[in-house]
């Protein structure tokens, strides 16, 4: 395989395109400040204010709890460092995607790509336009489809500000990742030096029991989810082969961090037997602290949470969407890139389209949404071990490739991601159930579709 210039994407040609807009690619326009905003936006979502309550409970110790937290940090970091080799060695907006069909042909990749289209962004948009929606209805109603009105507003916005340009849009993200942080510490500092002196330190416990490890890791790696979507901007990252990496190790070191400290402050002030008993830990904990006004708070805090998490996915998500009709007949009226807006507009707006129709959906049956989380984990863990695998597939197919930046530790770091990621899988479709039979529902669906289209263009690195 010669070698090229790796910072372009894959060029597969698609003969439907034709024109300058329709030949257009991505530019390197993020820095690494930008790429540590959108891991973070997207990192630090709702979730920290929800989940922590479900470790908690299937913890037999504080110290149990708080090491789940850290070993999550750390298994998210190992997963980093691979995606880092893949993201900067094939570079592409395609992400994952990309590196799935260059491993194991275009079959694998049409089922992440539809999987991607069909549930994991689009229905996390869709959750959060109702984590926004819920939270904004407490400080302004806006009547009995308040929630769902709220949703569809905040996809429409953010959007229209992706499809406005990349600078519109890393703008829009760096703006909101900063009140995010700024939120996520005053939660902290609010459970340090504001929680009434009674609470004391928490209670770490008798830490000889053994943890439900299989549900802790389950909720902590989602919460922790969202840094494998640096992938989809890496063909435009400026330097990636030294900004990549080091976007990637200094955000997951600030999330470990932020994470540790908040579920420290959670414990501070409730302790572990009612933090498990929670249903709104962030809200019971300010209330405790700061009494009625705490409430508001929490519920700016979670609505800017949600909007930075929404962004950021809207970003991102679109990208697979792009290099997915870059490599489909069936879907090949995505793969337009606006060269002017450097954007990915019409995969924007279908992503858009999609993302309604599951907020219309949910304002009728608004039960169905609690499965979204159920049915998405075992499909997104079983890619996340597909990639990983591919890391070492990639290495076998162009042993001469120039590599920016190399995996560490190589070949026990991918091991260790390819085991945790494995055992992830195991534990998501054993607690899940009828959940996961309604995700391998839609790779099915995607699979009939594989059988329907036309031959694939080959396939470039």
């Amino acid at each position: 395989m010669p070698r090229d210039d790796h910072r372009a994407v894959d060029a597969t040609p698609i003969p439907a395109m034709a024109g300058a807009a329709e030949a257009a690619a991505p530019k390197p326009l993020l820095g690494t400040v930008d790429v540590i905003a959108i891991i973070t936006g997207i990192v630090i979502g709702a979730g920290i204010f929800s989940a922590p309550a479900l470790v908690a409970a299937n913890s037999s110790s504080a110290a149990q709890m708080m090491a789940a937290w850290v070993l999550g940090g750390l298994i998210s970091l190992g997963g980093a460092l691979c995606y880092a080799e893949l993201s900067t060695t094939h570079p592409s907006a395609g992400g994952e995607y990309h590196f799935l069909r260059l491993a194991f042909g275009h079959r694998i990749s049409f089922l992440f790509a539809w999987a991607r289209l069909t549930i994991i962004p689009t229905g996390s948009i869709a959750l959060l336009g109702f984590v926004f929606g819920d939270y904004a209805t407490k400080l302004y109603a806006l009547g009995p489809y308040s929630s769902a009105v709220y949703a569809a507003a905040m996809v429409l916005a953010l959007t229209t500000l992706n499809v406005v340009g990349l600078k519109s849009g890393k703008t829009t993200q760096n703006i909101l990742t900063l009140l995010e942080v700024l939120g996520v510490l005053l939660i902290i500092g609010v459970g340090f030096w504001h929680a009434p002196p009674t609470s004391g330190l928490p209670d770490w416990g008798d830490a000889g029991n053994v943890s439900n490890w299989g549900l802790v890791l389950i909720f902590v790696m989602l919460t922790y989810g969202g840094w494998n979507e640096a992938a989809y901007v890496s063909a435009e990252v400026l330097g990636p082969g030294k900004n990549l990496p080091r976007a990637l190790a200094i955000s997951l070191a600030l999330i470990t961090t932020l994470y540790f400290l908040v579920n420290w402050a959670y414990l501070a002030v409730l302790g572990l037997p009612a933090l498990g008993a929670s249903s709104a830990i962030a809200a019971d904990m300010m209330q405790i602290a700061l009494g009625p006004v705490g409430a508001g708070i929490v519920a700016t805090l979670i609505a800017v949470s949600a909007l930075t998490s929404a962004n950021a996915t809207i970003l991102t998500g679109a990208r697979t969407s792009y290099a997915f009709g870059r490599n489909s007949s069936l879907f090949s009226a995505l793969g337009h890139w606006h060269a002017g807006r450097n954007a990915p507009v019409r995969a924007l707006w279908v992503q858009a389209a999609i993302v309604l129709g599951l907020i219309l959906v949910g304002a009728l049956t608004r039960s169905g949404f609690a499965t979204m989380v159920e049915y998405t984990a075992p499909v997104f863990w079983l890619f996340f071990v597909l990639t990983g695998v591919a890391l070492f597939v990639l290495r076998r197919k162009f042993p001469d490739r120039v590599r920016p930046y190399s995996v560490p530790l190589y070949p026990l770091l991918p091991l260790v991601f390819c085991a945790t990621s494995a055992y992830l899988l195991y534990a998501s479709v054993r607690h899940t159930g009828i959940g996961a039979l309604v995700g391998l529902s839609v790779l099915a669906v995607g699979a009939l579709l594989l059988l329907t289209r036309s031959s694939s263009p080959p396939v470039t690195s």
